[in-house]
């Protein structure tokens, strides 16, 4: 394989790390609250964490687009800042975050619910605080379906494509991601890259989502 596949493989491994660290607190908050709480507009608060999952990521893409674009509201609060997202690879981790977040709040829901509450209250009788609670108990006891969640997130991320292409681009050197590389190595006729390209996305996939489900059996 060519320098110019791994640092396409290389540049989506650490992007798509760079996302997964960065739905993590969002992710596990929201799987928390999910799982422990009851209040008015959950159900349309999960509806809305989990739309990414069922429009065209071509859609999701869009919508960042006009969020994060220079004339979006968010867009012109961050070039105000002097921060450029959109066609650069905080675009592509933005776009990777968006599209695995739903994978990692559902597991990460189950595994809350699975844990014995009687373990959180004994552990505030005897004088713990709500956080913790949730550090010393909760988070630890739902560890396990956690990291799987987690892994499955960042096995999204890294074959995420159509809503990477929106905001960031297949920019070589800069924003080209394994998806988008297969696409345009194809679309050029360049099948040995796209194939190499190819066997690198299946071999971590298949690691990611191996180890994924191995702690969700266990």
């Amino acid at each position: 394989m060519t320098t110019d596949v791994w640092q396409v493989a290389w540049f989506t491994v650490t992007v798509a790390g760079v996302a997964t660290i960065v739905m993590l607190p969002p992710g596990i908050g929201l799987a928390w609250l999910f799982a422990r709480h009851r209040f008015l507009g959950r159900t349309a608060l999960e509806t809305l964490v989990a739309l990414p999952l069922v429009i065209p990521p071509v859609a999701t893409g869009l919508i960042l687009l006009n969020l994060f674009g220079r004339r979006g509201s968010l867009g012109r609060l961050l070039a105000a800042a002097g921060v450029e997202v959109i066609f650069t690879w905080k675009a592509v981790v933005l776009a990777m975050a968006v599209m695995g977040l739903p994978l990692l709040v559902r597991a990460g829901r189950v595994a809350f619910e699975q844990v014995d509450r009687r373990y959180e209250q004994m552990a505030a009788t005897l004088g713990a605080g709500p956080l913790r609670v949730f550090m010393t108990v909760s988070l630890p006891l739902a560890g396990r379906g956690l990291m799987a969640g987690t892994l499955l997130a960042f096995s999204r991320a890294l074959g995420e494509f159509g809503a990477t292409v929106m905001v960031a681009g297949s920019i070589p050197g800069s924003t080209r991601t394994i998806a988008a590389g297969i696409y345009s190595y194809t679309e050029v006729g360049n099948d040995a890259a796209a194939a190499g390209l190819l066997l690198v996305s299946i071999c971590i996939a298949f690691g990611a989502l191996w180890v994924s489900n191995r702690l969700a059996q266990s």
